[in-house]
């Protein structure tokens, strides 16, 4: 016997596009059917638009998500910048906020600044909190979702610990989702731009470097949380420079943003992209090394997981080819041909949202699943 949130998800997929196709597909009743499909439309998961095609008689009405009765609330944390959104259910972004901000400034500053920007984005377009379904939010570290506590982050002196979920989601009885950043910009673009590919990895080179895995559109998070951890492993143990996690000789200590910023006398990976853009033949060359340098661990993670594409994300991902180049160069180099035969190294196609929209598909999926909707079902009956 299905349920109402399975329904659901058979309308969500195409499966079934009527009351009457859904009790053909299912099986089920034609009274169980309605009560299905009632249930839902009453609490404004679905509605009625349109008709199908009539195969006699009166033309049945189409069922479809309704994506504008809830709303949520999502946003993406890096180590200098806090961007927020409000979206309908369908992950569209009806409001968008950002800031240059450090992380480092600590979780009170910087969770302050995202409630009230979602504040402020339920007041732009006039809706109460009481609309919202779900709350997400990305940071740059790992992260126990169950908790919505932060494990550990080198990037985030202060986080360790603390409750972000209940810091941010204390104003509104939803779902409160907390994610590692490089994932849900992985799961963004792999939401928007490839669908069709099974396997896919995204790695965000900013300040530091993390990675995103994407297994038959499942985001891979490993055994602790940790997959993805790409820019601590150490290809040169004899190195000099210390990298933020203590050790000698790990990538993210010769490639990152931050390393390339350190050995060109800049502040920042911004900085970096900017003397690139300028020209600067110093920058170009360091650029291309750092992305050589990443481009071994790279071909490793290539010959393992056999992806489909390979995205590069973040900053450096705006000094055009240049990091993109090295990256390919030892890529191509060290992969065996049938590893890399149909494999795509591109740039982010979503730039700097990433991390909104992958968190937003996030909490859609979350507050649409089928357990989600049975239970916010019969919350809703016990109450009635």
């Amino acid at each position: 016997m299905l349920t109402a949130g399975q329904i659901l998800q058979l309308i969500r997929n195409g499966t079934c596009r009527t009351r009457k196709e859904l009790i053909e597909y299912t099986g089920l009743s034609r009274s169980t059917i309605t009560d299905r499909v009632d249930r839902l439309v009453d609490a404004g998961y679905i509605h009625e638009s349109g008709v199908g095609a009539s195969g006699g008689g009166r033309p049945p009405s189409v069922l479809d998500i309704d994506a504008t009765k809830r709303l949520m609330l999502v946003a993406d944390l890096g180590a200098t910048h806090a961007r927020a959104a409000l979206t309908d259910l369908a992950a569209r972004p009806l409001a968008e906020e950002g800031t240059e901000m450090r992380i480092d400034r600590g979780p009170d500053a910087v969770l302050s600044w995202v409630r009230e920007a979602f504040q402020r984005m339920l007041d732009r377009i006039g809706r109460p909190a009481g609309d919202v379904c779900g709350v997400g939010l990305d940071l740059p570290g790992s992260v126990d979702r169950t908790s919505g506590r932060v494990i550990r982050s080198f990037l985030m002196p202060g986080w360790d610990d603390h409750p972000v979920g209940e810091a941010v989601g204390r104003a509104y009885d939803v779902p409160i989702l907390i994610e590692n950043d490089a994932n849900a910009m992985a799961l963004g673009e792999w939401y928007s731009s490839w669908r069709d590919t099974a396997s896919l990895i995204l790695v965000k080179v900013s300040t530091g470097i993390g990675t995103g895995i994407i297994l038959d559109g499942q985001i891979y998070r490993g055994v602790e949380e940790a997959a993805g951890n790409i820019g601590h492993v150490r290809i040169r143990e004899s190195d000099d420079r210390v990298c933020t996690c203590g050790s000698r000789g790990c990538v993210a200590s010769l490639a990152s943003g931050h390393a390339l910023a350190v050995d060109l006398g800049q502040e920042s990976s911004r900085d970096v992209v900017r003397l690139v853009h300028a020209g600067d033949p110093t920058a170009i060359a360091r650029t291309q090394e750092a992305g050589r340098t990443l481009g071994v661990v790279l071909a490793t993670a290539v010959s393992l997981l056999n992806p489909g594409v390979l995205v590069l994300a973040g900053d450096m991902a705006e000094t055009r080819e240049h990091y993109l180049t090295g990256i390919r160069e030892i890529v191509y180099r060290r992969s065996l041909p049938y590893t890399t035969r149909n494999l795509e190294i591109v740039t982010s196609s979503l730039g700097d949202r990433a991390g909104i929209v992958g968190m937003a598909v996030i909490v859609m999926e979350h507050v649409l699943s089928p357990a989600s909707v049975d239970a916010s079902l019969a919350a809703s009956q016990a109450v009635d």
